[in-house]
């Protein structure tokens, strides 16, 4: 079987296999394969009190003793119930002598979990489960704007709080980039918000502007203003944090797109302020200055420069997660020292 897309995710967790099968939940949102792993366990094992029937195992076990898998498969649960496998950790390690024999097999009730990190499609167990038609991938990518949406309705909701249109759009601009930490920031914002009934944009900013040592959106809008000070500081948080680079290299992508319909509006004969006020979801308040100086420095043709130069550093930094840092701090201080010279001149 194939990659399930994101719209079958969820209904795939929610609604799990009753035969064995092979399930591997990967991608670049560590956060998401994490949380995604947990609900598949936890609803497959679902009504089942025995303990010994989840087994967790680090992959590099099975690196070391590829027969122990196949072992732990055929072990028959001695109280009845489900046999779950879960299996940790499981990029960047050779499983492929210990999943094959447990692909061979005519039947089997053992569920299988594999959680890993950004695979590349055609390579190792990625190549193997996808092509079988017992196993199954869950791709596992940074949050986009109707994830986002749907991850502060779940948390506003439980909460019993709603949330202004003006704050959610903020929440838009910090969120996305690795799901167990937006979860993190959303619950404590609603924590904080807790009595109020409604979460405002001071809270956001009481909250998670706080918290946050240095947000993307101060990078990305350091390298648009040419903010060169605060983007070294920026990029160097970024080398320190071990922050996900290609995820950061896409949202930076994102912003400059979207700086690219506002210039084509405001080259058409609307003023920067008519354009940066009809945005929707609207741009936060505190934000709205920096698109203003933005829109005065770049043209649609940089700006298309600068869209050239985001896309292939995500390409890069996806492909080669090593080089992500270096290849998008050289994009971004390229960007930064542009802008720099164009506010200059202007």
């Amino acid at each position: 079987m194939t990659a399930l897309k994101a719209g079958e995710i969820d209904r795939f967790i929610a609604s799990p296999p009753g035969e064995g099968g092979v399930v591997l939940i990967f991608g670049p949102d560590t956060g998401l394969v994490s949380e995604r792993a947990t609900k598949l366990v936890a609803k497959a094992s679902e009504g089942d009190s025995d303990p010994f029937n989840l087994v967790k195992i680090d992959a590099s076990e099975l690196s070391s003793d590829p027969n122990r898998l196949i072992d732990e498969v055929l072990t028959v649960p001695l109280f009845g119930g489900r046999r779950i496998i879960w299996v940790k950790d499981a990029s960047g390690k050779n499983l492929n002598p210990s999943l094959e024999p447990v692909l061979k097999l005519d039947d089997w009730q053992t569920l299988v979990v594999l959680e890993g990190g950004d695979i590349k499609k055609g390579v190792g167990i990625r190549k193997l489960i996808e092509t079988h038609k017992r196993a199954v991938a869950l791709p596992c990518y940074a949050d986009n704007d109707r994830g986002i949406d749907q991850l502060i309705d779940e948390e506003t909701r439980e909460a019993g709080l709603t949330i202004t249109r003006e704050a959610r759009a903020a929440l838009h601009s910090l969120l996305g980039g690795d799901r167990m930490a937006s979860r993190g920031e959303l619950k404590k914002l609603c924590l904080y918000a807790l009595g109020k009934g409604r979460i405002e944009s001071e809270d956001i900013e009481a909250i998670i502007g706080d918290a946050s040592s240095f947000e993307t959106s101060e990078l990305i809008d350091a390298a648009a203003t040419g903010n060169l000070s605060v983007l070294d500081h920026g990029l160097e948080r970024l080398a320190e944090a071990g922050s996900k680079a290609s995820v950061i290299a896409n949202q930076a992508l994102k912003h400059f797109q979207h700086l690219h319909r506002m210039r084509i509006d405001v080259d058409r004969g609307k003023s920067a302020q008519q354009v940066i006020d009809s945005q929707r979801p609207p741009i936060f308040f505190s934000r709205k200055p920096k698109f203003a100086t933005q829109l005065r420095i770049w043209s649609q043709q940089d700006l298309e420069k600068s869209m050239e130069i985001l896309s292939e550093a995500t390409r890069i930094s996806r492909l080669n997660d090593p080089l992500g840092v270096p290849v998008l701090s050289e994009a971004l201080l390229k960007l930064g020292r542009a802008a720099r010279a164009r506010n200059q001149r202007r």
